[in-house]
């Protein structure tokens, strides 16, 4: 038994070990002229400033969630990629809380010199937690009013989080093209905390992480149903690796079959209604489709190689990327979802592993370890013109990237802080942010 669990854990993470002895043509760099992934279109930076809502009594419980709303409201809105955050430094000493109390001048003028400007108040309304919401076009004084809400929740700090995560979603939305917020999206992801590898789940800021499995051995390679209603993941609880997927609504695992052989790496269709897996039933590692129960089993791919880590256009349905070695090394092929139209998506030799489709179709996310280095690092390849970007450099070994539902975020595993660890940056690479702390954590989801 334990020979066997050796050996399928090396299949599964063969193409992380695998040496690359050829040279690699130098991946052009960062170009924002052409690299327009939706972090702004383009735009420049919204420059918004955020005043402190102030409670309107003084119950200390109301106190500390007011500062806990207002710590969660400024981060969300620096997080999104879309705005140049005013520093409070330069507010006046009276911020407003109701609209009667916006001075236009003041936040319009150097050194301020705001576009937006969200205000607002805290109050306990009969034991609810009562939030009063204004986003201000400032610059428009004979018509300001952008957004102004209200929003009615629970006493408590997850109730709090969640109540800021709205706000900033609906300025997000307001003031960023129409793309929903990823405020209330959650990362799955695998952490050896508890002693043994099991599929967590965190809000996408970090807060709030918990397991999902208990299994006492390793679990593997979460993937996040469309709705997120389900969790698809590789479990090894019963020795052989297999394919489990978890609901949300029941707490419990739903009927899958588990095929001889290895199986694992699953990932959903754009409709929820199939699965894409990794299995050698056949004898050697293969692209296979089934519905999401398991039944309407269909192979794809037929080489003497190892094939795995599909994953879906989630713009289309039309298309599954997957990493094979039948060139000899570790690449990413495309094909149509039915198998046909097989080609190779990256020309450059080294290896290139773990795709992540970006939402809108245009761009994939993917490891890749040059021969020069032999280090793993995250980069995107606009699909139509073969373009590439490295996303990062030289701080330690970055794997496993994962678009958010926004196409402006990306999250990743990285030892840069010693261990390997969750961080989330910007679809360009900037702004990268350490998520979570606590033992080991790789192989991060995000939900859709």
């Amino acid at each position: 038994m334990k020979l066997m669990k050796r050996t399928t854990i090396f299949i599964v993470f063969a193409f992380a070990a695998l040496a690359v002895g050829l040279w690699v043509e130098p991946p052009l760099q960062a170009q924002n002229n052409w690299l327009e992934i939706g972090i702004n279109h383009g735009n420049p930076l919204i420059r918004i400033a955020v005043a402190n809502f102030p409670a309107q009594s003084n119950e200390s419980n109301l106190s500390g969630l007011t500062s806990e709303f207002n710590q969660v409201l400024w981060n969300d809105l620096e997080n999104a990629g879309i705005f140049q955050m005013v520093s409070r430094s330069y507010y006046p000493l009276q911020t407003p809380s109701d609209p009667s109390g916006v001075n236009f001048g003041q936040w319009t003028d150097p050194p301020l010199s705001a576009q937006f400007l969200a205000f607002g108040n805290t109050a306990d309304i009969n034991g609810n937690l009562v939030v009063t919401a204004y986003l201000y076009d400032v610059k428009n004084p004979a018509n300001p009013a952008v957004l102004a809400k209200r929003y009615i929740a629970t006493l408590n700090e997850v109730s709090t989080r969640e109540t800021a995560h709205r706000f900033a979603n609906e300025i997000i939305q307001t003031l960023g093209g129409g793309i929903p917020g990823i405020n209330l999206s959650q990362i799955a992801f695998v952490s050896n905390r508890s002693g043994h590898e099991e599929i967590w789940v965190m809000d996408y800021d970090g807060f709030n992480q918990h397991p999902i499995t208990s299994y006492g051995s390793l679990s593997l390679t979460p993937r996040w149903a469309p709705d997120d209603s389900k969790l698809a993941f590789t479990s090894y609880a019963s020795g052989n690796p297999e394919i489990d997927v978890y609901s949300f609504f029941t707490h419990h695992l739903l009927s899958f079959p588990h095929y001889r052989g290895l199986n694992t790496t699953p990932a959903w269709s754009p409709d929820g209604k199939k699965i894409a897996f990794c299995s050698s039933m056949s004898g050697t590692p293969e692209i296979y489709v089934s519905n999401a129960d398991g039944s309407g089993l269909q192979r794809l791919t037929f080489s003497p190689s190892v094939n795995i880590s599909p994953v879906w256009n989630p713009k289309t349905g039309n298309e599954i990327a997957f990493v094979s070695d039948r060139s000899g090394t570790p690449q990413i092929y495309i094909m149509n979802s039915d198998g046909t139209n097989l080609r190779r998506l990256i020309t450059a030799s080294g290896d290139a592993v773990a795709p992540s489709w970006s939402p809108n179709g245009l761009f994939m996310a993917y490891s890749w370890a040059v021969s020069e280095t032999g280090t793993y690092d995250i980069y995107i390849i606009e699909i139509a013109t073969g373009r590439i970007v490295q996303l990062t450099h030289d701080v330690g070994r970055n794997e496993h990237p994962w678009w958010a539902p926004d196409g402006r975020h990306l999250v990743f595993e990285s030892t840069r802080s010693g261990k390997k660890q969750v961080w989330m940056m910007l679809a360009d690479g900037s702004d990268p942010r350490q998520l979570t702390t606590t033992g080991e954590n790789w192989n991060p989801s995000w939900s859709n």
